[in-house]
C-alpha cells in the first residue's frame, strides 16, 4: 500500500499532508524522517459512488454531521478516501431536497451543527444504490479479469 520515496525534510516527525496531481489525491506521510506515499482514488470514481457511501453510513448511523461523515470514511478506508466539503455538502443538500435525507440543527457551544438523518425512502434507496453498485463491481471485475485482494 505505501511506497518510499527517498529523504526530505519534513515538518515534524509525524505528519502528513494531502496534494493533489491531476485529479490524483497522494498523501505523504513522514514516520521516522521517511516519506511514504500513499496512492488515493481519482476524484471521478469518489464523485460516482459518492451518494451510495453517505447513504450506507447513515442508514448505520442514527444521525451524523458533515465533518463526521469525511472522518468516517477517512478511517474506514485507512485515509484512502478523503471527502471533501466541496463534494460532500452540495451532494447531502441534493439529498435532503430529493427527500432522502433530514436535518435537524444543533447548538454546539457557539455554533451551529447540522445533523443529517436518513428517511424511510432513503434506507430503502441505500439497499438499492449497494446492490447497484455490487452488482457493477462484479461486471467489472469480470470485465477487466480482475484478481481482488481481500483483507
Amino acid at each position: 500500500m505505501f511506497e518510499t520515496i527517498p529523504k526530505i525534510s519534513a515538518p515534524t516527525q509525524y505528519s502528513s499532508k494531502c496534494m493533489r496531481f491531476k485529479n490524483i489525491h497522494k498523501t505523504y506521510m513522514y514516520i521516522q524522517n521517511k516519506v511514504y506515499i500513499c496512492a488515493m482514488y481519482s476524484s471521478e470514481l469518489i464523485k460516482g459512488t459518492l451518494k451510495t457511501i453517505i447513504l450506507k453510513l447513515l442508514s448505520e448511523n442514527d444521525k451524523m454531521y458533515g465533518y463526521e461523515i469525511t472522518q468516517k470514511v477517512k478511517e474506514l478506508t485507512n485515509g484512502k478516501i478523503q471527502l471533501t466539503e466541496g463534494a460532500l455538502y452540495p451532494t447531502l443538500h441534493a439529498l435532503e431536497a430529493d427527500g432522502i435525507l433530514t436535518t435537524k440543527t444543533v447548538n454546539v457551544g457557539n455554533r451551529i451543527r447540522k445533523y443529517y438523518t436518513i428517511t424511510k425512502t432513503g434506507k430503502k434507496m441505500a439497499k438499492e444504490k449497494v446492490s447497484e453498485f455490487r452488482e457493477f463491481m462484479n461486471t467489472m471485475v469480470f470485465l477487466l479479469d480482475l484478481k481482488l485482494n481481500i483483507g
